[in-house]
């Protein structure tokens, strides 16, 4: 039985209303006027936090996205630039978006209105990180024989199809720019399936700031009663 549930997004940025902007099109969100460092769509799951940080990118993306799109075309005359092109054997391609963040653009016939198609986890041991994330949010468990990357699918309140982990060679070094935030009924069965408490809730911020075992920063909010 999963411990928590998925939330919604963040992204670490330097102008949150410039990427708000960016994002806004590309992935088909909008921004509320009373709080425009903030995307939303048709569910609260859609919705992607852009926050402010002083220090700008500096390694490639450890978390990114994969949106889909009519034409790479498209994301070009939003402002994204195109890193690696898709080729016969890789059927997507790499882009930047205005701040240099990593995402890949999947070209599709039919677009629908909300085109985030995946989050993507850079990861050491992606099988482990797979089913560790399984057993913390739900979802099954999927892979393919001969690839060397899994992903779950039917993750609960999950908003886009899949989530899926690659394999690299080299360990996180640097607090991740994208991160994902989830509910929970309390913090210790997240800490009991393995995470790591990095800053618990306090006068400053009120979430828990979790690391999974990769060490891949993710925040738990607990129910009002759960945090008296």
């Amino acid at each position: 039985m999963s411990v928590a549930q998925f939330k919604d997004l963040c992204v670490d940025v330097s102008c949150p209303s410039a990427m708000v902007a960016f994002w806004g099109r590309v992935l088909g969100l909008t921004s509320p006027a009373d709080n425009p460092n903030v995307l939303v769509g048709d569910v609260p799951q859609k919705t992607i936090w852009m926050c402010q940080v002083p220090e700008t990118k500096a390694v490639k993306n450890r978390v990114h996205l994969d949106v889909q799109t009519g034409a790479i075309a498209d994301l070009l005359r939003e402002g994204a630039t195109v890193q690696e092109p898709a080729t016969d054997e890789q059927h997507w391609t790499v882009m930047e978006d205005p701040e240099g963040g990593e995402f890949c653009g999947f070209v599709r016939d039919t677009v629908p209105a909300y085109r985030l198609l995946e989050l993507v986890v850079d990861s050491v041991d992606p099988e482990a990180q797979a089913r560790w994330w399984s057993g913390v949010a739900g979802g099954d468990f999927s892979s393919r024989p001969g690839r060397p990357y899994y992903w779950l699918e039917n993750v609960p309140g999950l908003p886009f199809p899949y989530w899926v982990f690659v394999p690299v060679p080299e360990p996180k070094s640097v607090k991740n720019r994208i991160h994902w935030d989830v509910t929970a009924p309390a913090l210790q069965p997240v800490l009991d399936a393995g995470a790591t408490l990095l800053r618990p809730k306090d006068d400053e911020i009120g979430w828990h700031v979790c690391a999974d075992p990769e060490g891949n920063e993710f925040c738990v909010f607990l129910p009002p009663a759960e945090e008296s």
